[in-house]
């Protein structure tokens, strides 16, 4: 169920250049049902900004009624957010769209895990769930620089970890492709969040694997009123068009057309 809570912070700190690691607590932790839904941000008290921003949901702790989110602090409105302090409310509406299907992926099964920046936080809860069914994680994670890389020490606590950046500073020079082609690992489910070229380069090298992407998309509501979201879909499916805030964000690999 869609709750609008007003949420507690219970921490916030800064965790790369312009990144921001926020921990919430309120009822509405209660209602998530899956790794990669997102809940939407009145980031101030007014109506200005007017606009919620979405953002992906990094983690759970259904026992404290806990939830941390991830996000850049880049334009009017999460650069406001960034300045939330411990006990500062933020009204939070969601939990919103549909996650990643964990049990697509058996115990005893490998799973590729592949983020590119602001989409790599979905896939933490997304490994810490499969994880802890049996499930072994490869994780790929891309980032522009090593100074907006975040999270590999918690990813490595639950599986391989290979880093990419594109200027090298970090991991391996190039995209998450770079280090995708050099993996031997055998796997029967790959898991993706970031942006569209990135999720386009990644289905195109597993093409024939099972896979589910998570899109990257401006919206509106969030709910599915505004039809700010749609995209396009490819012949796999009977819908013409699909909105990434209801209908996703995240769907099977092919069926969005990218």
């Amino acid at each position: 169920m869609i709750l609008q809570d007003k949420m507690i912070v219970k921490a916030q700190r800064q965790i790369a250049q312009g990144i921001f690691e926020m921990r919430l607590t309120g009822k509405l932790v209660g209602e998530i049902t899956s790794p990669g839904q997102f809940v939407h941000v009145r980031v101030a008290d007014s109506f200005e900004p007017l606009l919620r921003r979405p953002i992906s949901i990094a983690s759970i702790c259904n026992e404290s009624n806990e939830m941390t989110i991830i996000y850049r602090a880049e334009g009017r409105g999460t650069t406001m957010l960034a300045k939330k302090r411990e006990g500062d409310e933020v009204d939070v509406l969601g939990p919103l769209g549909n996650g990643f299907p964990v049990d697509e992926t058996a115990p005893g099964e490998t799973a590729i895990l592949i983020g590119g920046g602001i989409g790599v936080p979905p896939l933490y809860e997304l490994s810490k769930q499969l994880t802890a069914k049996g499930v072994k994680c490869v994780h790929v994670l891309g980032f522009q620089s090593a100074d907006v890389a975040f999270y590999e020490e918690e990813f490595k606590q639950l599986g391989d970890t290979y880093i990419a950046t594109v200027d090298g500073s970090l991991g391996t020079g190039g995209f998450v492709t770079s280090v995708m082609e050099n993996l031997d690992e055998e796997f029967a489910t790959y898991y993706s969040c970031g942006p569209m070229p990135m999720l386009n380069a990644v289905q195109t090298a597993y093409t024939g694997k099972k896979g589910f992407l998570s899109f990257e998309q401006r919206m509106g509501c969030g709910i599915g009123a505004c039809f700010a979201c749609v995209c396009q879909t490819t012949d796999q499916t009977d819908k013409a068009y699909i909105k990434v805030c209801s209908d996703g964000p995240v769907f099977p690999a092919g069926v969005v057309s990218i």
